[in-house]
């Protein structure tokens, strides 16, 4: 099974996580719905988002115990070309490496090499997919494979409105 995450921010001190599981990459079909309200989020600070998002991604991981061969995550595991550590590779090291992580952003970050980048569907906008414990390269396939015929796969789609719909 493969877990797509994310989190919104209702105001300043609460968060909803919320998780989508799924059976395969190309899959369109949820197998699993996870929430998590997180009533204590850190202010955010520019440059260290990863310490206000990984607290909820780990505390939604604690509701959902059953094993994943993969998270994927709204964001990067890897900055810029000197692959400094973002979001993703603060929540592979805090689960041990025991899990790959994929990273599949939306905007572009400052000096991102054009090798993390995903055309899907008919869109001229590429998405940033980096990752730990993954190859990179077979990721981008799999992430280019997903179901959906837009930019943002199906699966993404649908953890993004779930934590922003959860109450």
């Amino acid at each position: 099974m493969l877990l797509a995450v994310d989190v919104d921010y209702k105001n300043d001190s609460r968060a909803v996580a919320a998780g989508v599981v799924f059976r395969s990459w190309s899959s369109g079909t949820i197998e699993a719905v996870v929430h998590q309200d997180i009533s204590a989020v850190r202010p955010y600070q520019p440059g260290r988002f990863f310490e206000r998002e990984l607290p909820c991604i780990l505390a939604l991981l604690e509701t959902y115990s059953r094993p994943v061969e993969t998270i994927i995550i709204d964001g990067y595991v890897y900055l810029g070309s000197d692959r400094r550590d973002g979001l993703g590779a603060y929540l592979f090291d805090a689960l041990d490496g025991k899990v790959p992580i994929v990273g599949v952003a939306k905007n572009k970050f400052q000096d991102t090499p054009t090798e993390t980048e995903v055309l899907r569907g008919c869109s001229l906008r590429p998405l940033y997919v980096t990752s730990a414990g993954i190859s990179n390269d077979l990721v981008k396939d799999h992430v280019r494979l997903m179901h959906g015929d837009h930019r943002i796969p199906t699966m993404l789609a649908a953890v993004d409105r779930e934590c922003r719909t959860a109450a």
